[in-house]
């Protein structure tokens, strides 16, 4: 191949159609490139192929094309290369024999890519591909990140105060421990001083006791001062359940918070999305809340950050105001989000070391009492403003799902698989003969009888609205104790295969009447948002019969049980971007806690599945984990 100029027609290299046909690039990569042939006359093959890639890139979740690690090692961009594909045919053949310098000269020659000006007071460039140094960005991830980075950076740098009486107030609010430090009390010491504070942890380790009780204390100072302006606090997350999740926490909570009944008063327990707090403009990537009509909040604390991408980020940012203080809850081990940009876990670099400076260990000493010099370091001013929950309580030492995912999340798989067969009684593997098993039928359809016979046997029998909605909100309970979990969408054990035989197995036993189409016991997630129903990517449903007042017969109805309003019904044909989820990705699980799961792998190797995928799976589990997969154990 070479890296001759095209023909002024603007065709694309032949390479690029091939690549796609192999399973290397995605259409819309080459769509891309084609547009910056066509609109932006681009005639540099160089230059057209890397667009293509750095596209392919955010289909990845990355942000960018880096270019000195791409040609370096190209294989890396493709942990899993395309079967049955030749590597001489490929992109990483290409690029092995791309000269870096080579690579930088056809970019910064190109009308289609910017290099930013590191003196301009603002960005006033318009080319779709921006080189920052030697990374090749959409412009539109390039511009975000700058957003979050300026935004973080005033923040970070705001003055800091200490509150009066903070000692006597964490006192109140934390017991005295034994155990030091006292990572909870730590991060609302930090946090009181901060605009911004990202708390992390895994599973247990209190992360929603620590925001309540941060809540409390910020709430508690206020309405010492000025008792009738007390803080206006909003609390969101990425997705319906986990804001469900997160309300339920708080509300069973607050109650039990040793403050006055003012303050606890003036705590929220309404949690909404993040895309309802920003308000989304129908049509549009845009918000009603931007830095011209930003949010109308004090204090904002967002809940499951691991999910959220860069361009969610980058809009939450942008509708702060200057005074308002933001703090990010979430599990930097968990998986990022689908979309482009894990942004939690590039701000959580270093969280294990703690690496605080000796200004910040001498502050929490002064301001808490707690002593965190074991973690002292050179760390950044962010890595100040970031706190490690690390004692977890709902996972003991003695845990098995606990080793597991502590093992998982280190890379010690060969541990990990001696703790799944160390005979503990809340994980375990279910060898299968192979992906035919009917045993995996069998066990997820075993999972679900809970929640139909719930339903089946707590069905009103009045048209009265309050009984239908407290048998919905039951049923839906019911089956939120369980979930089959799958790592892939395809096949017969990936999440359309699984729905399909745990739905059959259903129906031959009994349980529902019908095994395709909408019928009652039908569990459905909303997988595209629907603004105009106020529905969430993410929302779960059950069809029910039911017969509202005034209807003489019972209709099919999807039971939703939002976090802001309530239980609602919505006929099926109202519905149109909704699945089945007898089984679901291991992605579409973040943000909810099931009593058991059952997860089934396509192959037995732990380490194929990945760290991160694995870690988040067995983590969703409070009681009992299965993971299931074909071959030997």
């Amino acid at each position: 191949m070479t890296n001759e100029a095209l023909p002024r027609s603007g065709r694309l290299p032949g390479w690029l159609q091939r690549w796609v046909a192999d399973g290397w690039l995605r259409g819309t990569d080459t769509a891309f490139a084609a547009l910056l042939a066509e609109d932006g006359a681009e005639r540099s093959e160089t230059v057209l192929s890397l667009a293509a890639l750095a596209s392919r890139q955010v289909g990845e979740g990355h942000t960018r094309l880096d270019l000195e690690a791409a040609l370096r090692e190209p294989e890396s961009l493709w942990p899993e290369p395309p079967d049955d594909t030749r590597e001489a045919d490929g992109p990483t053949c290409w690029l092995h024999g791309l000269d870096l310098t080579d690579a930088l000269q056809a970019l910064t020659g190109s009308a289609v890519v910017d290099m930013p000006d590191p003196d301009a007071a603002e960005d006033t460039g318009t080319a779709p591909l921006v080189l920052d140094g030697h990374h090749l960005y959409l412009r539109r991830y390039w511009a975000n990140e700058q957003l979050i980075r300026a935004a973080l950076d005033a923040r970070l740098h705001a003055p800091k105060e200490t509150l009066p009486g903070l000692r006597s107030r964490l006192d109140t609010l934390f017991p005295p421990q034994e155990k030091q430090p006292d990572w909870q009390r730590v991060a609302c010491a930090l946090a009181s001083r901060s605009r911004f504070t990202l708390i992390t942890g895994g599973p247990g380790t209190g992360k929603t006791r620590t925001v309540l009780r941060l809540l409390g204390l910020l709430q508690g100072q206020r309405m010492d001062t000025e008792p009738d302006q007390p803080l206006r606090i909003r609390l969101a997350a990425p997705t319906g359940k986990a804001a469900a999740r997160l309300g339920e926490s708080i509300s069973g909570e607050i109650d039990a918070l040793p403050l006055p009944e003012s303050i606890r008063a003036a705590i929220p327990r309404e949690v909404s999305t993040l895309h309802r707090l920003l308000g989304p403009r129908p049509g549009s990537r845009l918000f009603r809340h931007d830095r011209y009509n930003p949010l109308h909040a004090d204090l904002i604390v967002v809940d499951e950050a691991s999910m959220i991408d860069q361009e969610l980020t980058a809009r939450l940012f942008d509708a702060l105001r200057p005074e308002t203080t933001l703090v990010l809850l979430g599990d930097k081990d968990q998986l990022a989000s689908v979309e482009a940009g894990a942004v939690l876990g590039e701000l959580c670099r270093g969280a294990d070391d703690g690496d605080y400076t000796a200004e910040t260990i001498a502050w929490v000493a002064n301001a808490s009492g707690d002593d965190i010099s074991a973690w002292q370091g050179s760390g950044t001013a962010l890595q100040q403003h970031v706190v490690k929950l690390r004692e977890s309580r709902r996972f003991s030492a003695e845990s098995g799902i606990g080793a597991f995912a502590e093992s998982v999340r280190l890379g010690d798989y060969r541990r990990a698989a001696a703790v799944l067969d160390g005979g503990d009684d809340d994980i375990r593997r279910t060898p299968l003969r192979d992906a035919t098993d009917p045993r995996i039928d069998a066990a997820g359809a075993e999972g679900y009888h809970a929640y139909l016979d719930r339903l089946h046997g707590t069905r009103p029998a009045t048209d009265d609205w309050e009984a239908t909605s407290a048998w919905a909100r039951d049923v839906l309970q019911a089956f939120a104790a369980f979930q089959v979990l799958a790592v892939i969408r395809h096949g017969r054990l990936g999440v359309s295969g699984l729905n399909e035989r745990i739905a059959r197995r259903l129906k031959a036993d009994g349980w529902i009447a019908r095994d395709t189409g909408w019928f009652e016991g039908r569990p459905v997630m909303v997988v595209r948002n629907d603004y105009e129903l106020g529905l969430m990517n993410g929302d779960v449903g059950i069809c029910l019969e039911t017969r509202l007042p005034g209807e003489d017969e019972p209709r099919l109805r999807v039971a939703f049980d939002l976090p802001d309003q309530g239980i609602r019904l919505f006929l099926p044909s109202r519905l149109e971007a909704v699945e089945t989820v007898f089984a679901m990705t291991v992605h579409k699980s973040q943000g909810s806690e099931f009593e058991d799961v059952l997860i089934v792998l396509p192959r037995p190797e732990l380490r194929l599945a990945g760290r991160e995928l694995l870690y988040t799976a067995v983590t969703r589990a409070r009681r009992h984990s299965v993971i299931a997969h074909p071959g030997p154990s």
